[in-house]
């Protein structure tokens, strides 16, 4: 009985040592050595600071003024923001893209709160890309345009998400309509594997080429 626990005690330390400690430390060490940037999590820089990551979908949003030219706030005096015309916008987030609290709004697709979200997220892309696009209908607006994605934090949209938003791009920072196309193309991730899933467009990767295409 005495052997069984000093030996079950045995393997169970090594096997901790082992797979708690060394086979961390050696695959974190490969993938440093390897891939320093995806391992450190594919972070953005700008000025030396971290502004995301490309692995992250973040708010592209500009601070609403007044008629003063000043900044509003709301009630609680947080700043109005709005979103940013010159750049390409990603899917809605129900957690305001935070990366610490990913999660999917967990409603059902029966439910009177999917249907309202989803027409209040509709909507706020017509008004968005309908200067742009006059011809641009709500049927014609593809699904990840107006929901939720299971993280919040997705930095994909569907290719004809990015089509349609080009036409603002174009307009906005005035670029050749043909020139915003090859830049998602460029930035364009090709299915899970080459089978599961659907391309995706990285708008992170996109709007920071954009930044250096048109500052």
């Amino acid at each position: 009985m005495r052997k069984d626990l000093i030996r079950g005690s045995l393997v169970v330390v090594v096997f901790t040592v082992l797979l708690g400690l060394v086979y961390p430390l050696v695959m974190t060490g490969i993938a440093q050595v390897a891939f320093p940037g995806k391992a450190d999590g594919s972070l953005v820089r700008k000025d030396g600071k971290v502004t995301g990551s490309t692995l992250l979908g973040q708010a592209w949003q500009k601070p609403v003024l007044d008629a003063n030219g000043k900044a509003k706030v709301d009630a609680d005096g947080n700043p109005v923001t709005e979103a940013d015309p010159k750049y390409f916008q990603p899917r809605p987030s129900a957690t305001g893209y935070s990366a610490e609290v990913t999660y999917f709004g967990n409603h059902g697709p029966n439910q009177n709160a999917t249907m309202y979200l989803t027409r209040q997220n509709l909507q706020a892309y017509l008004a968005l890309e309908q200067p742009y696009d006059k011809d641009l209908k709500a049927n014609q607006v593809p699904v990840d345009a107006a929901t939720f994605s299971a993280s919040g934090v997705d930095p994909h949209i569907s290719k004809a998400n990015a089509a349609i938003q080009a036409h603002r791009i174009a307009a906005v920072r005035q670029l050749p309509l043909a020139r915003v196309t090859q830049l998602i193309s460029d930035r364009t991730d090709g299915r899970g594997l080459g089978v599961f899933g659907e391309p995706g467009v990285n708008v992170t990767k996109l709007n920071l080429a954009l930044d250096q295409e048109a500052r």
